[in-house]
């Protein structure tokens, strides 16, 4: 029976027009410690996008009702009773489980994937390299990871969409919209470009304004790291279509040993 019809019992990728999914090896510390930067960012490296989402979800409505940022804003200016002030502890001690959740959560599924891995490459289970519907395609292809990071410099969510990633990047552009709106961001620096420090200064609003840093890296980070993956992805599918459609089974080469 020919190799790309016979079922498997693991995949490494699944392309559909919501973007490609696929299982490699990743570093489990990684994972663990973009999910202490944000809860849920580790889980969207594993392209577990609904936990991740929920997660996301989670972190937002928890901290925006203790005030969490705006506590360590506070506590980083000295103003240790401002801080103490603006914190809601009956919020904290809800949002403690789910962080450690996320971070315990995220380095465990990344072992089992990378054990998953393992035994799914050695069967050499078939890459689907196209897809086309009514309204999308998506196709495995090689694309240029600079680009990539530079399409992220500009907004997150871009280096997304180049990647083909439809549903993350919806998500990413949503948060991003949000984050930007509610904390005056671009306004803040607009006066501080018109050196008005004073009203940049009190426009900006401390408690969402720290949700963008962790976003803005934790999105260049991941559109490099999975154009890298994609490109492997589309070298191993180009090797398999080759091998088994252009090699012949007595194909053998010389050693190039010197005697």
């Amino acid at each position: 029976m020919d190799q790309n019809k016979k079922e498997v019992r693991r995949k490494l990728a699944k392309v559909s027009i919501w973007g490609t999914t696929y299982i490699h090896p990743r570093n489990p510390y990684i994972v663990a410690l973009w999910s202490v930067t944000f809860p849920g960012y580790g889980h969207l490296l594993l392209h577990k996008y609904i936990r991740g989402f929920a997660l996301i979800i989670w972190e937002v409505f928890i901290n925006q009702k203790s005030q969490l940022n705006l506590s360590m804003v506070y506590s980083f200016m000295g103003e240790i009773d401002l801080a103490k002030d603006v914190l809601n502890v009956n919020y904290v001690y809800m949002y403690i489980p789910v962080y450690l959740f996320a971070i315990w959560d995220s380095y465990r599924t990344t072992v089992e994937l990378n054990n998953i891995y393992l035994l799914a490459e050695k069967n050499k289970p078939p890459i689907e390299a196209l897809i086309v519907k009514p309204f999308e395609i998506n196709y495995v292809d090689k694309r240029d990871p600079i680009i990539a990071i530079f399409w992220s410099l500009s907004i997150p969510g871009m280096g997304q969409l180049y990647l083909h990633q439809i549903f993350s990047a919806i998500f990413v552009l949503v948060t991003t919209v949000l984050f930007i709106g509610f904390s005056h961001v671009i306004a803040a620096i607009h006066y501080l470009l018109l050196g008005n420090i004073h009203e940049s200064t009190n426009i900006l609003d401390k408690q969402w304004f720290f949700y963008l840093p962790s976003l803005y890296f934790y999105n260049i980070y991941e559109t490099y790291q999975n154009t890298v993956e994609n490109n492997k992805l589309f070298a191993a599918e180009q090797k398999m279509f080759l091998k088994n459609n252009y090699q012949t089974t007595h194909l053998k080469f010389k050693s190039n040993r010197v005697k």
